[in-house]
Formats: structure tokens, sequence, C-alpha cells
């Protein structure tokens, strides 16, 4: 049997490899990454105290987690899921989707917003973001209401970072007897005048994804103030076992004895990951301080451009993305080829969000059709996403504003 390289040899090859590769781009600038995570000596400390502890799955790293981030948001309850994929799922499930029943939620968003009901056996309608903003219009929401009895919830998406006008569809959703999912995945630590978005409805729930504002690289958090809510989570998260795997097997009393009480699913953070999203979470502040920080340069240096238009801000925005329009009536290329423009130039950028009714799978379910979502459509058509994270240097940062407004002016039509 063929012996395994050693480290050394890897570790070598890795620095030939480096060397040649810096050697392939000698002169040229490097691309400046869409997003890169803030990873630290804490997050590698803490994840070999995880290894080392002999505990890898879900235990008391992730109690602690949970605990720590109630505290942090002034949640009552705050459960850790495996992705806010997953975490939508359980509260939509502990609110009542099932078949017959449906969602009300935006086209703009990522596809699990809606894909989550339907896996419950649940549907979907579609109401229109605001005319000049990204987030879903309460005057749409309850035309739709209004019109179809069968949505049990409401599911507002904060997006990019920047809270929904929850008073008012709370209003809403209190005059019709709904509940309210937020689609927090964007918005940790949008913190408004009436607290943290994510604990402003029945049940809000985050995302750690690797590219969100604080990362378990996989993962998310469900909270909620519902006691109801919070005990079906628990349950479901786990194949609908009565008791959790650390209380099982730390426990005095019998590990093997369990009920399964629930046709539950397999939705648990692990303790590896949980460790992570701890040591994460102590530098949320710092992280979304950087974050903001970038946003306004961008914003400052965008503000005259008669070719661009800046995105909305407003209470609490976690500027998890910067979303940037171009004006097209004032350029002769459109999103795609000033995206393509940035590309070439080395600025890694994004597009946030194709709507809904782009996709094949949601066109032949729900019938949309772009024409029913102006709003949307524009905003999809002229919209495209700036590199932004905490890490970002000066050089970036310009090399950013520079080819923006570069691009804009090389293409202006008066």
């Amino acid at each position: 049997m063929a012996q395994p390289e050693s480290s050394d040899k890897n570790h070598q090859i890795d620095k030939t490899a480096q060397s040649e590769n810096a050697e392939h781009n000698a002169g040229q600038s490097p691309n400046v990454p869409f997003f890169l995570p803030s990873i630290g000596t804490e997050e590698e400390q803490a994840v070999l105290r995880v290894i080392h502890s002999g505990w890898l799955t879900t235990g008391k790293e992730t109690l602690a987690f949970e605990k720590e981030f109630a505290d942090f948001v002034g949640s009552k309850h705050a459960l850790a899921v495996n992705s806010a994929t997953s975490g939508l799922m359980l509260a939509m499930d502990s609110c009542g989707i099932r078949a017959g029943t449906k969602i009300l939620t935006t086209p703009y968003t990522f596809a699990s917003t809606a894909t989550t009901a339907f896996h419950l056996g649940g549907g979907v309608v579609y109401a229109d973001t605001e005319q000049n903003g990204y987030n879903i219009d309460p005057a749409q929401i309850e035309q739709k209401l209004k019109k179809d009895r069968s949505i049990r919830a409401i599911v507002p998406v904060h997006i990019a970072g920047l809270p929904c006008n929850m008073d008012e569809i709370k209003r809403i959703a209190d005059f019709y007897g709904v509940k309210v999912i937020e689609d927090a995945a964007h918005s940790f630590p949008a913190k408004t005048a009436k607290g943290y978005a994510g604990t402003l409805g029945d049940a809000g729930v985050f995302s750690f994804y690797a590219t969100k504002t604080i990362t378990t690289a996989e993962g998310g958090m469900l909270c909620t103030n519902d006691d109801t809510i919070a005990e079906n989570v628990r349950i479901m998260r786990m194949h609908g076992i009565d008791r959790n795997v650390w209380d099982r097997y730390t426990s005095n009393g019998a590990s093997w004895k369990y009920d399964v009480v629930k046709a539950g699913f397999k939705c648990n953070l692990p303790d590896i990951l949980a460790a992570i999203g701890r040591e994460q979470l102590k530098k949320a502040e710092s992280l979304f301080e950087k974050r903001k920080k970038i946003a306004l340069r961008y914003t400052e240096a965008f503000k005259d451009c008669d070719f661009l238009e800046c995105p909305p801000n407003g209470d609490g925005h976690a500027w998890h993305l910067y979303l940037l329009r171009i004006c097209r009536e004032k350029l002769s290329i459109n999103r795609d080829e000033f995206a393509e423009l940035l590309q070439q130039k080395g600025i890694n950028i994004s597009v946030h969000f194709i709507p809904h009714f782009h996709f094949t799978f949601f066109k032949k379910c729900c019938g949309l059709n772009a024409r029913n979502f102006p709003h949307a459509q524009k905003l999809y058509e002229t919209t495209l996403s700036l590199p932004l994270w905490p890490d970002m240097d000066d050089e970036m940062i310009e090399r950013v504003i520079k080819t923006v407004t570069e691009i804009g002016k090389n293409n202006y039509e008066n």
C-alpha cells in the first residue's frame, strides 16, 4: 500500500505553486474578491478546542452559542440550525404551513425563502417590492391578503441588511390573523428602535453562511419569543425526538431512552461550527462598523454620479450587501455589460437577486411573469453588488470606486 505524502512535502508543493502563481501574475493587480470571511486565530483555537474535547456534534458549544445569541438580540429563544433554509422551514412548520396553506413573500430573494414552503406541501404568493426600494411593499401585502385567505404567514426579507417596514407589516398581519416569519439572513446585527431585525415578528431566521455578516461556514439561528414555536423547533430539528443528544449522553439517566413524538427533520448545528459562531459573535459589532464605513465611502464617492444610484439607507442597516444601481438612460451599456467590464478589470461582483419569476421552477409552479412585478424587474435589470467585506483595505476600496466611475464615464450618454 502506498504511503501518504508527508505534510512537509505538501507544504513545499503549496509554496512552489504560490511562487509560480506570483510569477505568472507579476505586473498584474490581483482581483478584488467579492467577499472574504474575517476569520482569525480565535476561531482556529475554538475549533481545536472542540476537536480535542472529543464531542463534535450538537452539545455544550451549541447550547452556549444559543444563549449568547439570544442575549445579544434580546430574544427569549434562539435555536441553532444547520442553515437558514432549515430555519425557515422549521419556522413555517411551527406556524402551520401545510398542504392547502401558503406563505406570502417577495420574488426578490434567494430561492429558499419560497422553496421551504413547498417542502412542507404549502404554496407561495408573491408581492412586488417597493417602488424605490428592495424590500417587500406592505401595500401589496395587504392586497394579496384580501384576495387569498389561504395565506398563513408573511415572510418579509430584509434585503442587503436594511429592515423592512415591520410596523406596517405587523399591523397588517395582526388585522388578517397571519404570522410573520422574518427572513433575516442578511440583517444581523440590524438594530432598530423596536429591536433587532429578526426579533420583530413571530419568528426570525438568521444565516451564518460563509458570506454572511458573521459565519459558522454553514448554519443559522431561529429566534422567537413564542414558547410553542420554540418547543416545536427543538423537537422537529432533531428527528422529532423528545430529548436532545447532549442531554441523552450527559444525563445520569439512561442515555438510550427517548421517544419520537413527531416526524422531524435533521437540522441541528454541530459544536465544531457553533464554536466558530461564538467567536464571530464577539466580533459582530466591530465587523459591522467596518462594513458600514466601506458602504459610506462608496456612497460618498458615487452620490454625485448621475449615472449611478446608491442603495437606500435607513434605521439599523446591517450593510451585508452594497446594491448599486446603474441609471440605464444615462449609459450606452446595460447592467450585464457594466458587470462584465468590472470583472474584466478584476473587480469581482455579484447580482442580488435574480427574481423568482426568471426561474423555470417558479414560472411553472406559480405561473410567475415579470410583467406582474415591474418594480422587482427594474431592480434586477439595473442592480449589481459591489465587494463589501470588513477586511478590505484602502487600496481595494479605492480601486473599486475608481473602476466603477471610470466605466460609467467612459460609457456615458448625455
